[in-house]
């Protein structure tokens, strides 16, 4: 027994000389090497500790993180040691892959109706189980770097109506990869989406517009991988986000299962349905269009002589629609169709023209201009009339003579002519009294040909036709009337006064405008239709 005690002691003092402080160094110079962490600290034998206070301080601050870490990487080896990416997780189980999926849109806009797309920038989530990673260990769930995305079967999932959708990636890629212990994977990333929006648009600009985004599985069909919406708030916007032009009315989702040449595909659809706003319309090109509408009436209240202020004045709230019609059709597309803002531009051009024409009925039937059109000293004699005037003294004849020399310049067809007055007995007789007074007045009497009245189709066939004949006999008719109205009251009716047409025209136009604006604002407010899922005109040829 004395040698064996003897042994023990040496064994001792040998190790205490040689082993300890061997394995002291090792911890100095590799404290992340080798599976350290308190319990290795807690079995260093007491008076080791109590030299070495520092050291056994160190090792329990800085070994369990870096033992975590090595564990991590030891758990993905083991997982990733026999797993198939090229497989589903359902392969040989007999059902299919469920996909879940949720958005959550950060902006939207702009919509294009000119290439009937929109855009939106998203949070785009899908999460399904893949129990070939499942693991067991202290932590519930492991972020990991986008590198294991390349080594992990993942679900092929492409926007059907997309155009140009990209992944951001300053400054680096926008992805995000997250494993539970039961193998439930969460695959995040941040898209900019451009998806097509087929549109509607002859109600435009009060139109809505229902704007879908198609997502499914490129490659598996339904009978491999399912989509499906994670609950029935999966498509959610950020708080305060609002569209320039339009108002986001609702935004329902389903699922649908859409049949291609390869088989049943399944398909998640969200529609986001959208009203427009009216306020930049009405300030920018309905309000100035009734303006310029109601200005070319105010040549109803120009005479009827001014010829070029009221053309000018038409053609000036012509070209006015002209170029607001222009402005307003640059940003929508070729449509085979009418919308209800070309409507509305192409009545107010009909009746800017309409007023054009009023002046040109008005000008034919019954302006008798001064001196615009000239007329002949033969056509002068054409005049068949009997006038008989009846005076006082040579005086006043001679007065009356120079006042119809002025009148023939002003009138285009005077009934008589001043300069047969002394030579022409035949057609006016003189007769003059000695006795005269200053009361008396001069008076004239005129006889014409008695005329049938042409009906009123034949007088617009004539307008239409611009027969010359017809013109000078209503010039002649204007002015005996004229002479007429100066013979028997005692006072000038000038040939130039207001038109009927006019005063018909200064009722008819405000009227029929306002009846038709009514009618217009009823029809495309009252009979909006209700937004319903539409056909998504999905052709499988084309994927």
């Amino acid at each position: 027994m004395g040698i064996e005690a003897d042994f023990l002691c040496v064994c001792f003092l040998f190790f205490l000389t040689f082993v300890a402080p061997y394995r002291i160094k090792l911890l100095e110079k590799a404290p992340h090497q080798g599976n350290i962490n308190k319990e290795l600290a807690d079995n260093i034998p007491w008076k080791l500790k109590g030299n070495n206070e520092s050291l056994i301080r160190r090792m329990r601050n800085t070994g369990p993180n870096d033992v975590v870490s090595k564990n991590i990487t030891i758990i993905l080896e083991d997982l990733l040691k026999n797993y198939e990416s090229s497989q589903l997780p359902s392969h040989g189980k007999g059902h299919p892959t469920v996909v879940q999926t949720n958005i959550l849109i950060r902006s939207m806009g702009p919509v294009s109706e000119l290439d009937m797309e929109y855009s939106m920038d998203c949070y785009f989530r899908q999460y399904w189980r893949d129990q070939r990673l499942s693991f067991v260990g202290p932590i519930k769930s492991l972020s990991l770097s986008i590198k294991m995305l390349e080594r992990i079967w993942r679900p092929d999932t492409y926007f059907y109506n997309g155009k140009n959708s990209y992944v951001h990636t300053i400054t680096v890629p926008n992805k995000l990869l997250r494993i539970s212990q039961d193998g439930d994977i969460l695959y995040s990333m941040r898209l900019t989406i451009k998806a097509k929006c087929p549109m509607e648009l002859k109600s435009f600009p009060m139109d809505r517009q229902s704007c879908p985004l198609l997502l499914g599985s490129y490659a598996y069909t339904s009978r491999d991988l399912v989509y499906h919406w994670q609950n029935d708030k999966s498509v959610n916007f950020v708080a305060g986000m609002t569209l320039s032009q339009f108002d986001l009315m609702s935004y329902p989702s389903r699922n649908f299962t859409f049949k291609r040449r390869e088989g049943e595909f399944s398909v998640l659809e969200v529609s986001f349905n959208l009203q427009r706003h009216t306020g930049y319309f009405l300030i920018q090109v309905y309000v100035p269009c009734i303006l310029i509408v109601v200005l070319s009436w105010v040549s109803f209240w120009i005479h009827r002589e001014a010829t070029s202020d009221r053309v000018g004045l038409g053609i000036t709230t012509v070209l006015t629609l002209s170029t607001i019609s222009l402005d307003s059709r640059t940003d929508l597309p070729k449509v085979r169709y009418a919308t209800a803002l070309d409507w509305f531009l192409l009545m107010s051009f009909f009746y800017c023209i309409a007023t054009l024409l009023e002046f040109a009925g008005v000008h034919y039937f019954t302006k008798v201009g001064s001196g615009e059109i000239p007329i002949d000293e033969d056509e002068w004699e054409d005049c068949d009339e009997r006038t008989e005037f009846i005076g006082s003294t040579a005086s006043d004849l001679l007065m009356e003579n120079s006042d119809n020399r002025r009148r023939r310049s002003s009138i285009v067809c005077p009934i008589y002519n001043t300069t047969s007055l002394y030579q022409s007995p035949k057609r006016t007789s003189l007769v003059s009294s000695i006795q005269t007074s200053p009361s008396v007045k001069v008076t004239v009497e005129k006889t014409t040909q008695t005329e049938c009245k042409l009906a009123r189709w034949k007088q617009f066939l004539y307008c239409l036709k611009g027969d010359d004949k017809f013109r000078k006999q209503r010039q002649r008719e204007a002015a005996a009337l004229d002479l007429n109205t100066r013979g028997h009251h005692g006072s000038i009716r000038h040939v130039n006064s207001v038109s009927l047409i006019d005063r018909v025209a200064r009722i008819v136009f405000p009227a029929s405008f306002c009846l038709f604006n009514l009618f217009y604002w009823m029809t495309y407010i009252m009979t909006q239709e209700s937004f319903k899922w539409g056909d998504n005109k999905l052709n499988p040829q084309s994927h």
